[in-house]
């Protein structure tokens, strides 16, 4: 099929002669934050691989420099001001999208390039394989602004561990691609004018195994390593995801990324 462009321009689609389909977030003028436009999108790419059983695997990639700055915090900022109703409407719809690409029963593979910050990182974790070009960056930033990383924590905990978990979502340091590789977040790290070709390659070796024993493979995968979310547990993620979103905290977390300056908890460097 000829690429179709989903939730209002802001994911792109295309499916090859094999049965491949790439999957392009296109927010580039704001580094690919995701907004409702892209979770939408991201929701109706996801429809169209469950329609059709021709497709064997999905490519996840991002046009412009960066592969995805987390949310956008103009978005954010805006759906905050909502009632509870849609607040938790907005949540559900950034947890389920994690989620569904966590349990889709074709093989994913993320290409990232540049920044990957906040939900993009659980995105990640949500895919089969990812391969970083080696000007990645990547950081688990929700705290930074007010917010917290609930939806994306129990992906990153199964990817990356607890440990890592509770470094790196508490101090939103960035790390580089070599780091993300130590971590798990990351299989492989390679030149990003290598980046497309090795994914290809990735491509090639799933196509050669039988789609349904992939399939079956993945989805015993999950199940007996604990990673299907209960949905008990999801709903409270997703319920206290909407409710912090709404805080004061937030707010001024949002503000002070959009006003650019420190936010007001911010005590200033320690004194010499």
């Amino acid at each position: 099929m000829s690429e179709q462009a989903l939730g209002n321009g802001a994911v792109l689609c295309s499916l090859d002669h094999r049965g491949v389909a790439t999957v392009s977030l296109n927010r580039p003028q704001v580094n690919n934050a995701y907004n409702g436009d892209m979770l939408d999108g991201l929701h109706q790419a996801m429809d169209l691989v469950d329609r059709d059983p021709a497709i064997r695997a999905v490519m996840l990639r991002a046009n412009g420099r960066h592969f995805q700055a987390g949310a956008d915090l103009a978005w954010i900022a805006s759906v905050g001001k909502l009632g509870p109703d849609s607040n938790e409407q907005a949540s559900r719809l950034t947890g389920e999208a994690v989620q569904r690409l966590n349990v889709l029963r074709v093989p994913t593979i993320a290409l990232v390039q540049g920044g990957c910050f906040g939900g993009g990182t659980g995105v990640l974790a949500a895919c089969d394989v990812v391969l970083a070009a080696d000007n990645a960056l990547f950081a688990i930033t929700e705290v930074r602004w007010g917010l917290m990383a609930g939806i994306i924590l129990p992906h990153l905990c199964n990817t990356i561990g607890v440990r890592n978990v509770r470094r790196y979502a508490l101090t939103a340091e960035r790390f580089d691609a070599q780091t993300a590789q130590q971590l798990g977040l990351v299989h492989e790290v390679c030149s990003l004018d290598t980046l497309g070709s090795r994914g290809e390659q990735i491509v090639d070796a799933l196509l050669m195994n039988a789609p349904d024993a992939v399939a079956l493979t993945k989805r015993r995968t999950l199940a007996v390593s604990g990673n299907d979310l209960p949905a008990d547990l999801m709903n409270a993620l997703i319920a206290e995801h909407a409710a912090r979103r709404q805080t004061a905290e937030a707010a001024e977390g949002t503000a002070s990324f959009l006003e650019k300056r420190a936010p007001s908890w911010y005590p200033g460097p320690r004194p010499d």
